[in-house]
């Protein structure tokens, strides 16, 4: 039987930049929206045709898949849209971006986030939070 995996215990130093958190039960992945690589231009989206569909990816690999326009053009005319993909790579500045809980509510801890600054954007150089303990 495989060791389990047990939650780091540590922050790591640029803890925007990593793509999943599994510091607590509520596990917390980076997601971009394909749809948005479309209405935003980007010049790292590319487009092919095979079997009479078209297709969408990222030529940096952001996210794995290849999407049939066709289909997302469909779901982004409904209420819902298509939605997000999960993050294989460091988004983009112009990626569009959001944090998915999987387990929040039911999971989440009195203190909220173990580890808040995944939350926040990539950025060129490191953050810090200070935190000052108040006494009596």
């Amino acid at each position: 039987m495989p060791p389990s995996k047990e939650p780091a215990t540590e922050l790591p130093l640029r803890p925007q930049d990593e793509l999943e958190c599994r510091r607590c039960d509520v596990h917390c992945d980076k997601v971009v929206y394909p749809s948005s690589c479309l209405d935003r231009a980007c010049p790292f989206a590319y487009a092919y045709q095979e079997f009479g569909h078209t297709y969408i990816g990222c030529m940096q690999k952001v996210y794995a898949v290849e999407i049939d326009l066709e289909l997302l053009s469909e779901a982004e005319a409904r209420s819902g849209g298509f939605g997000a993909v999960r993050s294989v790579r460091p988004p983009l500045p112009m990626c569009r971006v959001e944090i998915e809980e999987c387990y929040g509510v039911q999971r989440a801890g009195d203190l909220g986030c173990q580890n808040p600054e995944f939350h926040e954007l990539p950025t060129a150089s490191p953050t810090f939070k200070v935190f000052a303990r108040l006494a009596d």
